[in-house]
């Protein structure tokens, strides 16, 4: 199967200036492309991994990723998508973060080989003369054109502040550059970037004089019909282990919905399609190993086997493994981990609370819940326990109004749950 082939087949593909010509291209060449991702924060979550894992599937077809680090665009800040302005971030802010996402884009595209790009814009844009640039890219955009991109129009009612609206210039500059230095030929983004991505094939064309292409993805959302990557809660799911550990962001994966197996597995993981066709085809209760693993390789492309390896112990000693003598063929190497081992408390996520606060009368068990991050309110805390969804030690408790003290504590800790899947390890913190 041909790359391009294979990226419709999971359905990477939504949008292109040149279906023909694209498919053309990286059947038959060997080319560089990029894809840009914002320092706006310290960590990519669960939403940014889309265009991530499409660079991963063209760099191991023989292509060449330039992993594009907006040091400079995230001072300005992305109108795309977006209802109102996002907070304007100190310098040393963004380029804290623009390390921080390097660091995670490194276990996804491999630079061992030196056939990948890891760039920073801030070092091409940091120097430009203001007039200069004017006069020589500006000059090369229209303003009707630019007022009518999406992620203009959406802005325009609310307001959309004139730092904001270089965003799309600096963007198709950006490609220009790439395009100049290291003969980038294709850009790859999300749909709601095509204005923006169409304004870089078009200035590229311009000034140097060379044809390039660009696609975009499919905005992926849950079943909800809201953006995919977040939890219950509403909260995104970070591939920085100290907001979202490695069992919950296993849990993710595992918790997805029947309908969305197939195309997540198309997406998330490098399963070949004839077995996820498969897999995604298999009925209750089956269905369940498919989720396991698409937990089980989601988990081990952003953590690594041995982190993987622990999450899918743990989850299965707890909640049981849909398929413990592996009678569901798979590729995967999940086949391969003993389920003999125990891990039921090991490797939880943990929460430390002091001692103290379980002395005397004891805690709240309404505050605990909250406290053990199971929780966003007291209020929430309080309707799931009166609602039977909370479990201590696997007894659920009913009530909200009674108080943990320190001898419920088994050998230091507790175990609780909200529902069936998330779950905390409370442990007494000494003073």
């Amino acid at each position: 199967m041909s790359i391009y082939t294979e990226l419709k087949k999971r359905g990477f593909i939504y949008q292109e200036t040149d279906a023909e010509k694209t498919k053309k291209l990286l059947e038959n060449e060997k080319v560089a492309f990029y894809a840009g991702f914002d320092p706006t924060g310290s960590s990519l979550h669960v939403g940014h991994l889309l265009p991530i894992m499409a660079m991963r599937l063209l760099q191991q077809a023989g292509h060449v990723p330039i992993v594009l680090v907006g040091g400079a665009t995230a001072q300005i800040g992305d109108p795309s998508g977006k209802q109102t302005a996002r907070p304007i971030l100190t310098k040393e802010e963004v380029a804290a973060n623009a390390e921080a996402l390097r660091q995670q884009l490194a276990r996804f595209i491999s630079v061992e080989s030196g056939e990948a790009h890891f760039v920073n814009n801030i070092d091409w844009l940091k120097e430009l003369n203001y007039i200069d640039f004017l006069r020589i890219i500006g000059t090369k955009f229209s303003i009707n054109r630019m007022l009518a991109q999406e992620s203009v129009k959406a802005r325009l009612e609310d307001g959309l502040t004139f730092l904001e609206f270089n965003y799309s210039i600096l963007q198709a500059y950006d490609f220009y550059i790439l395009n100049r230095d290291l003969n980038c030929r294709m850009q790859f983004g999300g749909q709601d970037q095509w204005g923006n991505m169409v304004a870089g094939v078009d200035l590229t064309r311009r000034m140097n004089g060379n044809e390039v292409f660009c696609t975009t993805f499919p905005l992926l959302l849950d079943g909800n019909g809201q953006k995919f990557g977040k939890t219950a809660g509403g909260n995104n799911v970070w591939l920085d282990t100290g907001r979202t550990s490695v069992f919950d962001y296993y849990q993710f994966w595992r918790n997805s919905e029947d309908s969305q197996v197939r195309q997540l597995l198309c997406y998330f993981t490098n399963l070949p399609v004839s077995e996820i066709d498969e897999l995604s085809s298999l009925e209750a209760p089956a269905i369940n190993r498919a989720k396991e693993i698409l937990a089980y390789e989601a988990t081990r492309l952003a953590h690594g086997d041995a982190e993987a390896r622990k999450a899918y112990l743990t989850a299965g000693s707890k909640f049981g493994f849909a398929d413990r003598e592996n009678k569901i063929k798979t590729s995967s190497t999940v086949a391969s981990v003993k389920t003999e081992q125990d891990n039921s408390f090991t490797d939880l996520p943990t929460v430390e609370l002091p001692e103290s606060d379980f002395a005397g009368g004891g805690m709240w068990i309404v505050k605990l819940f909250t406290a053990a991050g199971l929780c966003g309110s007291n209020g929430e805390a309080r309707r799931l326990l009166t609602g039977g969804g909370a479990y201590i030690n696997d007894e659920r408790i009913g009530s909200a109004d009674i108080n943990i003290k320190t001898g419920d504590f088994s050998n230091g800790f507790i175990i609780l749950k909200a529902g069936k899947k998330n779950i905390r390890k409370v442990v007494l913190k000494q003073a």
